[in-house]
């Protein structure tokens, strides 16, 4: 089985900070966000993956290289026009016709056991396996519909009426056969390959009950380092078992100055924080700057500049 990790998305939600940063390697923890899409995929198991780039694929590529693919086997599908999650997926095609495979986005933080999924997904002989997690923001985020554990519906785009507090987290195991009917062009795998099984097969669901953070925009970015703050050691110790790689709130390569108080915040790589500051509930990212006698609150600092998010 392989997996596949979408990681060619411009990332304009994250704004500044994606102008010379590719969205998936955003830090969470001062750790690349796709690192825990690779954590998933290794702890159940699978060692062929495939990423798909587009912006900044240079930089991707070259953080496997220098972590050496972490002992998998990564093919990278560089996407000269962006082809979205279907067509990004049907690109691939040659790559994923002969076996179930497994798809994460790599702007997400998950605490989930993907074997079990998997394991599921077989035992139900289902084409495809969604996981889906409750939340009340569901009708602000996409509702999913669905009837006795089969998803029936996406944001009602089939009519079906059925309300719904279920969201997709992005992750799936999806059989070959979704693959005729995704498009070569630029797409969505919901609306062509979802909708489509919808009304040719069935598509079963798997509910995470446990922690599922999107860093895909300013606000969620901040709000998911907060969470995982709190949470410390519910993932870190997986991702040193299988990456070798620890998240940490204060990087040991930043400079603070005398003076400086730090309360829950997570400060960067290599970045500088001047004598006297306080730095509170904020996210100071890789190479930033506060000059001393400086307060930051509720915000999230990038290179000189000082992004409010609460």
């Amino acid at each position: 089985m392989k997996g596949f990790i979408f990681s060619a998305g411009f990332g304009e939600r994250l704004l500044p900070i994606t102008e010379f940063m590719p969205k998936s390697l955003v830090p969470v923890l001062n750790l690349p966000s796709i690192c825990f899409a690779i954590m998933l995929l290794k702890e159940a198991g699978i060692e062929d993956i495939i990423c798909n780039l587009h912006y900044r694929y240079r930089d991707i590529i070259d953080f496997f290289e220098k972590n050496n693919h972490f002992g998998l086997n990564i093919t990278f599908s560089i996407e000269e026009k962006i082809l979205g999650t279907g067509g990004g997926v049907k690109k691939c095609e040659k790559m994923l016709c002969d076996d179930d495979f497994v798809i994460v986005n790599s702007d997400v933080v998950m605490d989930i056991d993907l074997a079990k999924v998997i394991n599921y997904h077989k035992k139900h002989f289902s084409p495809a396996t969604l996981i889906l997690k409750k939340t009340e923001e569901a009708n602000l985020i996409g509702p999913v519909a669905v009837v006795d554990g089969t998803v029936v519906d996406f944001k009602n785009f089939l009519n079906s009426g059925i309300g719904s507090n279920f969201i997709y987290t992005g992750a799936a195991v999806l059989s070959p056969d979704i693959l005729q009917y995704l498009t070569k062009d630029f797409s969505s795998i919901v609306y062509t390959g979802y909708v489509d099984f919808i009304r040719h097969h069935s598509i079963r669901c798997f509910e995470l009950d446990d922690l599922w953070l999107d860093i895909g925009t300013i606000f969620s970015l901040w709000k998911a380092n907060m969470i995982l703050m709190k949470n410390f050691d519910l993932l870190s110790n997986r991702l040193l078992s299988t990456l070798d790689k620890s998240l940490e709130t204060v990087s040991r390569s930043a400079f603070i100055d005398k003076g400086v108080e730090i309360k829950g915040a997570v400060i960067g790589n290599d970045s500088f924080i001047g004598k006297g500051s306080i730095v509170e509930d904020s996210i100071v990212l890789p190479y930033s700057r506060i000059d001393g006698n400086n307060t930051i609150k509720n915000s999230i600092v990038y290179g000189d500049r000082i992004i409010e998010v609460g």
